[in-house]
């Protein structure tokens, strides 16, 4: 970790000779700083992604900048978001190893990570959208959400180092307010940013914002999400976040890492399978897509299943922490009320992931961040088609996250949606 003066953001053309002296990019990118090649490559809303290639090899180089790239300098960032980043990814490392790319150098007054670049992986929302089925990807997001959502809270940490980290996110102010504000509060209404596909969608905007209860529940999962502190997450969890070769899936991109309720993490991940569930038809062009349909809906199953069982093992093997300690149960031959109480905090999980799915897929339709499974659907009828069906569902998830009991229930209302059974 290092700092180098004054914040100056980074080009192709400027970037060889700032970062040229360093031992960590000389070594893998090549001794001749000049023969770099350098390419500009971020395609997301904050930050600057380089591809730096040379002799000896290649590295991503990402610096946070003042400001939200999607929408301008009117709307300025703080770039100790990088810190956060950078923080959050050796965590993550450490309690799930070979989920996150190898970090080589860390500046935070220049707000840069050079990490390893991926190749030759895309990103996993790219994949879903070209057809393609990734059988490994649906265990590897399960283990990697129940290992670092549970090895990073008091159910297995020592109590003097998750609270010094629970101190250490909570200055991520700024990121974690756009999460409150973005994802919970501004789909209901019509904040300046938001835009939806128009006018094809609009009375079923118009009928969402005026459902008293869905705007009640939003906020109860707003509070869950501001006052349930009870585990790092990576907190921007979609499968534009997912990283996937033929081989070989990393988890990239935790710059929103805050402590909050387990079920965030999850309920993003699912939502983004659902929602490539109804952009599908949006992407035919080149044939049927039932067999991706039902990929990802056994996606999902596998997914939540994954989870469920390592969490578990870690339950049963790990837990260390201040929570349900093993004196109280196991050393008093009383398993069974261990096996009561995770049974009681995976219910808990399960109803909240539900309601954080349902508002997930609503802001990304609603809001200002889309995601590229609908946005790529050129036919706006189609896509406005689509998206309404999603809408329904998250609807569906958030309302009646107290009386949904499977996976299988989600998937038959997925179908019946989609088929236009049910309207």
């Amino acid at each position: 970790m290092t700092g180098t003066g004054n914040f100056e953001a980074l080009s192709p053309q400027t970037l060889p000779q700032r970062l040229g002296s360093l031992p960590a990019l000389r070594e893998r990118i090549g001794e001749d700083s000049a023969a770099w090649k350098v390419r500009e490559v971020g395609d997301g809303n904050l930050n600057l992604v380089f591809i730096v290639e040379g002799s000896a090899g290649a590295a991503v180089v990402k610096q946070a900048l003042p400001y939200v790239r999607l929408v301008g300098e009117s709307w300025p960032l703080p770039l100790k978001r990088s810190f956060f980043e950078y923080h959050a990814l050796t965590r993550q490392e450490a309690r799930d190893p070979g989920s996150t790319p190898q970090i080589f150098h860390f500046d935070e007054a220049q707000a840069l990570i050079v990490m390893e670049f991926l190749d030759p992986h895309i990103i996993l929302r790219k994949a879903l959208i070209a057809g393609r089925q990734h059988d490994f990807v649906p265990p590897v997001l399960g283990r990697f959400m129940a290992r670092t959502l549970f090895r990073g809270s008091d159910l297995a940490m020592e109590t003097r180092k998750r609270k010094a980290d629970l101190a250490l996110f909570a200055d991520n102010v700024e990121l974690c307010d756009i999460t409150e504000n973005l994802v919970f509060s501004d789909p209901y209404f019509p904040a300046a940013m938001n835009r939806h596909t128009s006018p094809q969608l609009d009375s079923l905007v118009a009928q969402l914002r005026a459902d008293r209860d869905l705007k009640v529940e939003a906020q109860r999962l707003k509070h869950l999400f501001a006052a349930k502190a009870e585990t790092m997450l990576h907190g921007d969890l979609h499968t534009g976040s997912v990283m996937v070769s033929d081989d070989d899936c990393r988890v990239i991109d935790p710059e929103f890492a805050v402590y909050g309720p387990m079920a965030f993490d999850v309920g993003m991940c699912l939502a983004n399978f659902w929602m490539s569930y109804f952009s599908q038809s949006g992407h035919e062009g080149a044939g049927s897509r039932n067999s991706m349909r039902a990929w990802l809906l056994a996606a999902g199953v596998e997914i939540w299943s994954v989870f469920r069982a390592e969490f578990a093992l870690l339950w049963r093997t790990e837990r260390k922490g201040i929570l349900y300690e093993a004196a109280l149960f196991e050393n008093q031959g009383d398993p069974l009320g261990s096996e009561q109480a995770l049974d009681i905090l995976l219910d808990e999980i399960w109803r909240d992931m539900l309601g954080f799915a349902g508002v997930e897929i609503h802001r990304r339709i609603l809001g200002l961040a889309h995601n590229a499974d609908f946005e790529a659907i050129e036919d706006e009828n189609v896509r406005a088609s689509c998206e309404a069906k999603a809408l329904k569902l998250g609807r569906h998830l958030a309302i009646n996250r107290t009386r949904i009991h499977s996976m299988a229930e989600i998937n038959a209302l997925a179908q019946r949606l989609e088929t236009g059974e049910v309207s």
